[in-house]
């Protein structure tokens, strides 16, 4: 009975606390947007802080899912990283310039990209209610599909 606490208690410690799903990491707009397009679907970027409590439940409990089993294509740009990425335009800046850039000021914030990163749903700022996020994300998805439908 020991050896199996012992055990128990090893392998517990051995795991991350909070392993949390990883997103990708965007590193050129341009290269992951035809990548989504080619599969006929919006680029979701989801623009992250560390430490964020809300982003970890939207990444969690939202986007990965819709990633893993869904094929929607979802990328994360970090509001404070100096990590580099080529910008919709070929430009090469930092996460943190290209949410500047882009007037980002609360996380999460999904957009929802189509051709020359031009946006085609309204962002999904915050996440004011844990019970309708889903529908609202659902929401935004189907005008950003929709718009590269016509």
């Amino acid at each position: 009975m020991k050896r199996r606490l012992l055990l128990a208690s090893a392998w517990g410690q051995a795991l991350p606390l909070h392993a949390q799903p990883a997103l990708p990491l965007a590193a050129s707009l341009p290269a992951e947007t035809v990548a989504a397009l080619g599969a006929g679907q919006p680029l979701v970027v989801m623009v992250s802080l560390d430490g964020c409590a809300y982003c970890r439940t939207v990444r969690d409990h939202h986007l990965v899912p819709l990633r893993r089993h869904g094929g929607l294509p979802v990328v994360q740009v970090d509001m404070r990283s100096a990590r580099r990425v080529v910008d919709a335009d070929g430009q090469e800046r930092t996460h943190a310039q290209l949410v500047r850039a882009w007037r980002v000021d609360a996380a999460p914030t999904l957009l929802f990209l189509g051709h020359a990163g031009r946006e085609l749903a309204p962002r999904l700022r915050g996440m004011s209610s844990a019970d309708f996020y889903g529908a609202y994300l659902d929401a935004r998805i189907d005008t950003a599909r929709q718009a590269l439908r016509g």
